[in-house]
């Protein structure tokens, strides 16, 4: 709990330790978390969060960093998009942390003859009552896992619009409730691939991070080769959490303090993007409260009731990378999204906690 953030160009530093906290104006009691019935406190929170991690890692070996995420994701009640080439475990990352909670799960193949009612459900007429009801599709579960999405048209795509920003499916003009937790991790492939179409940016804006596995190291593949070419990984993957236990999770990383000066600074990071001169579309106000949600998420994973620049730093790149949309000048001059949120990151001063507050 002693890590800080140097801002080396500015001079700044922002202190963590409680009394630093309590300094800034606006810490909370150490055990707000516990005082509320039905909460479970951080160690449950990590101790359940670890074994979930175990879980995913028994599929997935060797990328610790991108499990992380996926868990933060699911922690800030958001939903996860996976792009990479085929191969290097998009699907499995989605399949393991699926099964690793006692919920509801369904899984939606996106191909071009998709149907925006194969996603949402559809009205079906009922000869004994001679009226409709409805038949739920796959969107009503848990947690959807929706595989090469960009296979899909954009009107079929657009069918999970409603259900991700606001957890509820209109058909036929009655809107129907989806049930907490509701996430969803979708992959995709480069749009460079044959039969890809580029996802419109109201629907990755919808998407909370955006995470690329890469192909796992030497050491990590032989791993792979030896404990999966015989067997499946699947096959001896029992849940370790249920939908009701991450609804309390949930509740409490909604608890985890966040200054005023650390919430500017997200807001102040989210900002600078849309000045860029290389970027055509900054990231929206909804890329800042994914990012304050992120970074509560972020700190409850490591124990801290309280966030410190640390926790925004290390969800920045997922966060918002995907949401940018850059110029053709930058393209050519073969600058990524990723490099121009970590410049923003460099050149955005990060706060200091204020002394006249003590």
């Amino acid at each position: 709990m002693t890590s800080r953030i140097e801002a080396a160009a500015h001079g700044a530093a922002y202190p963590t330790t409680d009394e630093d906290i309590i300094g800034n104006g606006s810490h909370r009691s150490r055990h707000t978390s516990r005082e509320e019935p039905g909460l479970p406190d951080l160690d449950e929170l990590h101790s359940v969060a670890r074994d979930i991690t175990t879980n995913i890692e028994r599929v997935l070996v060797g990328k610790p960093e991108v499990v992380r995420i996926a868990l933060v994701t699911l922690l800030a009640e958001g939903h996860l998009l996976v792009e990479d080439v085929p191969g290097v475990g998009k699907t499995s990352l989605a399949k393991a942390l699926a099964r690793s909670i006692d919920c509801t799960v369904s899984r939606i193949q996106f191909t071009p003859d998709l149907l925006p009612s194969d996603v949402t459900g559809v009205s079906i007429y009922n000869r004994e009552n001679g009226g409709f009801e409805f038949r739920p599709g796959p969107v009503f579960a848990n947690i959807v896992v929706g595989d090469e999405i960009n296979r899909a048209s954009p009107k079929t795509q657009s069918a999970l619009l409603e259900s991700m920003e606001e957890g509820q499916v209109t058909v036929d003009r009655a809107t129907y409730q989806l049930e907490t937790p509701f996430m969803v991790i979708a992959t995709q492939n480069p749009v460079e691939m044959e039969g890809t179409y580029i996802l419109p940016e109201a629907q990755r804006d919808r998407f909370t991070a955006r995470v690329s596995i890469g192909y796992p190291d030497p050491a990590a593949e032989l791993a792979m080769v030896d404990e999966h070419a015989g067997h499946d990984p699947f096959a001896d993957l029992t849940p370790v959490s249920d939908a009701a236990t991450l609804r309390r999770m949930i509740k409490t990383v909604r608890t985890i303090h966040i200054s005023r000066e650390l919430r500017q600074y997200a807001v102040d990071l989210a900002g600078a993007t849309r000045t860029l001169s290389e970027v055509r579309l900054g990231a929206s106000p909804r890329a800042t409260l994914q990012l304050v949600r992120g970074a509560r998420a972020q700190a409850a994973l490591n124990g801290r009731e309280y966030v410190i620049p640390d926790d925004i730093h290390a969800i920045a790149v997922p966060v918002l990378t995907h949401r940018l949309v850059l110029t053709t000048e930058a393209h050519a001059a073969r600058r990524s999204a990723a490099d121009t949120v970590r410049s923003v990151l460099q050149r955005v001063p990060v706060p200091r906690a204020n002394p006249s507050r003590r």
